[in-house]
């Protein structure tokens, strides 16, 4: 009798174990889901130092005004350098890309989510386009960091390097987004895919090299080197037959 009772003791200081291992195991899980949660959210929130939308704010342009620095500077530089009929540089600052890029029009609203406070960086190596995302009063800092380059048959290429919300990287799943959306518009889309913007589009988009050939009252000029340095881009642009 007594070894029954003994045994029915221990069976249950047995469960009762179990039952707070079980316990403690849980309230370790939660704890880890917690830390993990809470790092995930302190990425995608971060604030990259190097975005700063400053300069884009003080070049104050009107809504849909064309920039000073495109019609007075950039197209003159490109138009004259390809009448000439010999090679040149084309020399593209930050600055002025900034001042274009204040033209377009901010805020854009894209399915529920406005985008604003854009800002393009040239570092040395990259193109880094950067801006706010305000979905349902929540702000993120989207990055998009892209490498331009040609190759020795001479095509150009715009690889994205790298996606990144706050400071969480995305690249795989954007490009895989990326391709899946480029496929459904090519698809239904009737534009000219021989169109610049198209190759464009398909080098961002799908990693499609093209030639980075342009004309300009019947001359054409192919960029036949590019650099991308702090703060400015230099293309060497050579005539094209």
């Amino acid at each position: 009798m007594d070894s029954g009772k003994r045994e029915m003791t221990d069976n249950g200081t047995i469960a009762k174990i179990r039952g707070k291992t079980r316990v403690r195991r849980l309230l370790v899980w939660l704890c880890i889901d917690l830390v993990v949660a809470v790092a995930v959210l302190a990425l995608l929130l971060y604030r990259p130092g190097r975005y700063d939308p400053a300069d884009l704010e003080s070049a104050n342009p009107e809504r849909g005004q064309v920039s000073s620095y495109l019609t007075h500077e950039l197209s003159p530089q490109f138009y004259n350098g390809t009448q000439r009929g010999e090679p040149f540089d084309l020399v593209i600052t930050q600055k002025g890309v900034n001042e274009i890029v204040a033209g377009w029009g901010w805020p854009v609203m894209s399915e529920g989510a406005m985008l604003y406070a854009p800002a393009v960086l040239f570092v040395p190596g990259s193109v880094v386009l950067m801006g706010t995302v305000n979905i349902k009063g929540v702000e993120l800092v989207v990055s998009i960091e892209l490498r331009p380059s040609i190759d020795e048959q001479g095509l150009s290429s715009l690889s994205v390097a790298q996606v990144k919300i706050g400071a969480m990287n995305i690249t795989p799943l954007a490009k895989m987004m990326a391709k899946r959306m480029y496929v459904q518009r090519m698809a239904a889309a009737s534009a000219d895919s021989k169109a610049l913007y198209a190759k464009i589009a398909a080098s961002l988009l799908n990693d499609e090299p093209f030639e980075p050939v342009f004309e300009v009252d019947d001359r054409k000029v192919r960029i036949k080197k590019i650099t991308v340095q702090q703060g400015k881009i230099t293309a060497h642009l050579v005539p094209a037959s």
